[in-house]
């Protein structure tokens, strides 16, 4: 299901369109999709807490974003494809996961990773 967010980073109002990952799809996220048809992934959780991921069979890199419950960012990493282990350095709500690709170069620009 596809969900309208407005992240608040520095000041900026970022308006993403992302796919509501369920449970299956919090699993898989950004694994095995390729780099011009991948899409903007929100990973909602009910109690802030620590978020860690990983890119193992990601082939390329993205942006991953840690927002609290208001969306504003808390935290954002560029991820690099087949990294052990990211982690947020304070507690968040919600995962925004960015692929870096043309489709999404807008809003990565608004971004300064």
């Amino acid at each position: 299901m596809k969900k309208r967010i407005t992240i608040k980073y520095k000041k900026k109002r970022i308006k993403v369109i992302a796919e509501d990952c369920n449970v299956l799809k919090k699993f898989v996220g950004l694994m095995f999709s390729r780099r011009q048809n991948a899409k903007i992934l929100l990973f909602h959780f009910k109690k802030k807490q620590s978020i860690p991921i990983h890119s193992f069979f990601v082939f390329y890199d993205f942006l991953a974003v840690w927002t609290d419950n208001k969306n504003k960012v808390v935290d954002l990493k560029l991820v690099k494809p087949f990294t052990f282990c990211v982690a947020s350095r304070k507690l968040a709500f919600n995962l925004v996961e960015i692929p870096i690709n043309s489709a999404y170069r807008r809003c990565l620009e608004r971004f300064k990773y």
